[in-house]
């Protein structure tokens, strides 16, 4: 993946980094998606500019759109060095395509 990282979901709202990352489907069953997801959330403005943050976890589409999953955050760079914490996901828009717009609300811990 490799996906603009704004401050609210409009297409139109501030770009303020990129995301990038993989996933690997873990499911058996095609009726059900489960991944491993690592992500890295990368800012190129502002305050945190030339800093990024790692997530890594489990990601199950079996729970209903609106549940909201959490997921590690397992590292980062820059000002966010040994940072941990966690991510809460909210999918707040998808189509059959695989294609999605998931909130992020992060709280690290870093020095």
């Amino acid at each position: 993946m490799d996906d603009p990282l704004t401050m609210e979901s409009e297409p139109t709202s501030t770009l303020i980094g990129n995301s990038q990352g993989l996933y690997l489907d873990l499911s058996r069953e095609r009726t059900q998606f489960t991944a491993i997801i690592y992500a890295d959330f990368a800012f190129t403005t502002g305050r945190f500019n030339g800093s990024s943050f790692s997530l890594f976890s489990r990601f199950s589409a079996a729970d209903a759109p609106s549940t909201i999953r959490e997921m590690a955050i397992v590292g980062g760079r820059g000002a966010f060095r040994t940072a941990t914490g966690f991510a809460l996901l909210r999918v707040t828009w998808s189509n059959t395509m695989g294609d999605a717009i998931v909130e992020f609300n992060v709280t690290l811990y870093h020095y």
